[in-house]
């Protein structure tokens, strides 16, 4: 048998950070030895997308176009970009929630290439080896799930790899994070999903979770390695239960650049989102009273970002907490019950139990509900026109996806509302009508934050990341709406201005990184020129 020959062109085609396509011209081809591996006639990079696009449109389904785009992804990563770019709005629910959702359900059914490390728990003891493998030195994000609390999916095992690739896909595309120092990471330390360890298409380890001491253990070994291999790199949370996320938050906050975006980002951006609902309804946010459903890491982290905020506003800590109240399976969360956790407790209330929620609304009659349960339908009828009847305008956001998840969807907020609700929802709806009036809900979308948080700390090379950043992010984007999106309803910038909406929100946040002194690199003169300069864009001339 012939031995093959040394292959640099046909290596660069299989390269999806030097590979052209198409587009490479002639000259290049005869220079990388690329010449007639490909179709005779060059394209740009403006016609490839057309292709890309057109290939999309003919395409059902929303996990098929998915699919179409990974694989894109993987042997053109400025194409990929160029698409995703070009149509935002269209193409991040797609690549990321609610679509990634089905995806991560069914990875290990549709697996292809390979992209980011994979930890198992049985490489304990060579994790940082295993993470010396990944090809690139200046690692600056890493996103890193264990699988277990994919959404409002449950345990997914390794198939949660979708998450950590659809997040650092968005730090690019929302907020220009150069990808080349982008890496995800997923931590296999088994699953308790029956049906994954029965199906012999799974790929990860077929055992039960591995808990506690060995756990944590295996976490502190990932961030020694990952500190010593990648030092100016920040590290972010995702999609860890409860009982892990919450500690891992706490552990770490301090001592390295990390955060949680199911705690944080998740609060940010409701926060942005009562901002912008309070340009609506008037009123300042220290008058606010909200109401949880669900009083998970997400609920907490919301509550207590909301709390801080009303600080600044004058109010003290205690009061504020008391003033974003939890109800979750048992009922109201309040002082005197025996079965909270410790993250739950700053907020449990003095108050006789209540069981139901639409009776919590009555007895506490909050001006906001807020739905992080990840079971749908729960804002009901009833709950709907019972904050409606206690509140002008009330204030309604399910939160909680993908879309299967949403506590309630805009059409039915809006109708049994009468068109009362400032709504937003963690899923995306499209524009609503009733009664001749046009309404068009935003989508609380983490997307608003984590990338343009990414964009400031790839910026500024900041050393850790603060409460007081979160807030900052929150009110930079609410102050990004404008008069004619409110008069829709609409709290959000549109997504179809993401890039511009992160790249401002990067800038406040970059310039509250340099007051606090968290900043590595000195502070330029024009902090939006350093975060321009610094921002992504896909081009061939790169």
């Amino acid at each position: 048998m012939n031995a093959p020959k040394t292959a640099d062109g046909y290596a660069i085609l299989r390269n999806p950070r030097t590979n052209k396509g198409t587009a490479f011209t002639l000259e290049e081809r005869r220079a990388l030895g690329v010449e007639g591996l490909l179709p005779p006639m060059p394209s740009s990079l403006e016609h490839q997308v057309a292709r890309i696009l057109g290939e999309l449109d003919q395409v059902e389904g929303d996990l098929n176009k998915y699919l179409i785009l990974s694989d894109l992804q993987a042997r053109n990563e400025r194409l990929f970009y160029a698409v995703i770019m070009s149509d935002p709005a269209t193409y991040m629910p797609i690549v990321y929630t609610p679509t990634v959702g089905e995806a991560c359900q069914k990875f290990d059914h549709i697996f292809r290439a390979a992209r980011g490390i994979y930890l198992p728990i049985t490489a304990k003891g060579r994790v940082k080896e295993l993470l010396s493998n990944w090809p690139v030195e200046d690692v600056r994000f890493i996103v890193v799930t264990d699988g277990e609390r994919i959404l409002g999916l449950g345990d997914l095992g390794v198939g949660g790899m979708g998450i950590p690739i659809g997040k650092l896909a968005l730090y690019t595309a929302c907020a220009g994070v150069p990808p080349e120092v982008c890496l995800p990471v997923t931590i296999d330390v088994g699953t308790e999903n029956e049906e994954l360890l029965d199906d012999p298409l799974y790929l990860g380890l077929r055992q039960r979770r591995v808990r506690d001491e060995e756990y944590h253990a295996f976490i502190d070994e990932f961030v020694r390695a990952a500190q010593d291999l990648f030092p100016r790199s920040c590290i972010q949370w995702e999609d860890f239960a409860n009982r892990n996320a919450v500690p891992i938050l706490e552990r770490y906050r301090d001592a390295i650049c990390t955060y949680n975006d199911d705690i944080q980002g998740t609060a940010a951006i409701a926060l942005a989102g009562m901002y912008g609902a309070l340009r609506i309804t008037g009123g300042k946010l220290v008058d606010q009273r909200f109401l949880f459903l669900g009083a998970g890491s997400a609920a907490t982290g919301i509550a207590e970002l909301i709390a801080q905020a009303m600080v600044l506003e004058g109010l003290d800590i205690d009061e504020a907490r008391q003033r974003t109240i939890l109800f979750d399976v048992n009922g109201l969360v309040t002082a005197n019950r025996d079965d909270i956790a410790p993250f739950q407790r700053p907020f449990a209330i003095q108050h006789e139990p209540i069981g139901t929620f639409v009776e919590a609304i009555r007895s506490l009659r909050p001006t906001g509900i807020i739905g992080v349960s990840t079971v749908p339908k729960l804002f009901d009828q009833t709950v709907i026109e019972t904050m409606s009847e206690l509140n002008e305008r009330p204030i309604i956001f399910p939160y909680s996806n993908p879309t299967s998840r949403s506590e309630c969807t805009a059409e039915e907020v809006y109708r049994w509302s009468k068109g009362k609700a400032v709504f937003a929802s963690g899923s995306p709806f499209g524009p609503v009508e009733i009664e001749g009036e046009r309404f068009v809900p935003g989508q609380g979308n983490n997307v608003y934050i984590f990338p343009a948080m990414g964009m400031a700390i790839y910026a500024t090379e900041a050393r850790r990341v603060t409460q007081e950043m979160f807030i900052v992010a929150a009110q930079a984007v609410a102050e990004q709406v404008r008069e004619d999106h409110l008069a829709e309803g609409l709290i959000y910038p549109p997504q179809s201005e993401i890039l511009d909406a992160s790249l401002h929100v990067a800038r406040r946040v970059a310039e509250r990184i340099y007051d606090d002194g968290l900043a590595s690199v000195p502070r330029p003169d024009d902090i939006a020129t350093q975060i321009k300069a610094k921002a992504y864009q896909p081009s061939y001339q790169r």
